[in-house]
């Protein structure tokens, strides 16, 4: 081979070599240029800072400062009437919000419309079961911790306060009871309780339950009253899926000649009532808002930047996820051996090894009769979407019909 050939090939490999060096940092300068330095989060509220549940999401909302920093500007709405959202979208969207959260199921289906009239902002809607349903949009989403494992090992702390009432006199195993203040008899709730009494099983097999629904989710004197009444018929703790301290200030009022202890929600209610409270449950929606929040920022996909469980649009987790907590156990109050208890359950959870719907338990669907479960063959909730889909009452479970 000539010298002239070997130096024109010898150009030739130098000139595809920097041509490759030069699109490889190209294309690195074009990826990174594709994320944003600042966006405007909006944020919609049933309620306020006063009302637990939207009280526990804001919670979540206050990390993206501490997070992000002034990378993220949040526009927030509080008290927003479901028939009055779209109008608050549009407020937000001619805000400059490039994401907008809603906190309720109720705002599912006009989110989900105004996703399609602006498809360059990306919608996240809480609790909410329609991302996947047609028409799927790829900037709609839904997401919802599994409360569910939350609901059932606080259903544990109460079953082992009752098994040390038992044990110590202070009841009979047939004083028992379990009173569930529930808003409505829908498939969220239903699913809340039932892991809530199996968990209390787990511990106390004599414990029996009785449910009254306030058809309200926030409602202060029903939720009082409605304790009131199941604790006049005999209930020893009490629980509830609504959204107000109302139940358990009725148990530390309460006038019995047996303490009266109380499981809450959203909110560590061991300020309002201090004997009786023992523990609650919460969803921890810091990994998903912020997870979304830093996807948008470098634009990516949404579900590939939450750590969770992702169907489609949709995504959950537990508390291996960290979506779903317990909020404290009151040691002046709970059994002895509680905090041993718990740690060893959130262990077998993360490890597969508790099956909470699963039991010789049979159960129907209140507006379906003919629809009916039988749990010796387990019931995987969540396993589909992160909305509950458990709806089935169990037969030995008493509603109390006004």
């Amino acid at each position: 081979m000539t010298a002239d050939r070997k130096n024109i090939i010898s150009a030739v490999i130098a000139s595809v070599l920097a041509l490759s060096l030069f699109k490889g940092v190209h294309d690195r300068q074009i990826k990174h240029s594709t994320g944003k330095s600042h966006i405007t989060v909006g944020f919609i509220y049933d309620g306020d800072d006063s009302t637990p549940y939207t009280a526990n999401y804001i919670q979540a909302v206050q990390q993206l400062d501490e997070v992000y920093g002034s990378r993220v500007t949040v526009i927030e709405r509080k008290n927003v009437p479901y028939e009055s959202s779209g109008d608050v979208i549009n407020e937000l969207a001619a805000s400059g919000c490039e994401l907008i959260f809603t906190n309720s199921y109720g705002y599912g289906e006009t989110a989900k419309k105004m996703a399609e009239e602006y498809p360059d902002i990306e919608f996240c809607a809480a609790t909410c079961d329609n991302a996947d349903d047609e028409p799927q949009l790829d900037n709609y989403h839904t997401c919802m911790g599994e409360i569910y494992q939350g609901r059932y090992l606080s259903g544990m702390v109460a079953g082992l306060k009752m098994k040390e009432m038992i044990s110590d006199g202070t009841i009979s195993p047939d004083q028992a009871q379990v009173g569930y203040v529930a808003a409505y008899p829908n498939a969220e709730v239903i699913s809340g309780y039932t892991a809530f009494i199996l968990g209390v099983r787990s511990q106390c097999p004599e414990a029996v339950m009785r449910v009254r629904y306030i058809n309200s989710w926030t409602n202060f004197s029903l939720e009082h009253k409605t304790a009131e009444k199941l604790i006049n018929e005999g209930c020893v703790m009490i629980s509830h899926h609504s959204n107000t301290i109302g139940s358990a200030i009725a148990c530390e009022e309460a006038n019995k000649p047996y303490p009266i202890y109380h499981i809450g929600y959203n909110q560590n209610m061991m300020n309002v009532a201090p004997t009786a409270e023992l523990t609650g449950t919460r969803i921890d929606w810091t990994p998903y808002i912020t997870g979304a929040v830093g996807a948008v920022l470098k634009d990516e996909d949404i579900e590939e930047a939450v750590d969770g469980h992702i169907f489609g649009q949709d995504a959950s987790g537990g508390l291996k996820e960290g979506w779903v907590k317990l909020i404290g156990i009151n040691t002046a109050a709970a059994a002895e051996g509680t905090e041993k208890l718990i740690k060893k359950a959130t262990e077998d959870f993360s490890d597969g090894r508790i099956r909470v719907f699963f039991g010789d338990y049979t159960g129907k669907d209140p507006d379906d009769p003919t629809d009916t479960t039988d749990l010796r063959q387990e019931y995987k909730e969540n396993e589909y979407s992160s909305a509950p889909t458990f709806h089935y009452v169990l037969d030995d479970i008493i509603i109390i019909e006004e």
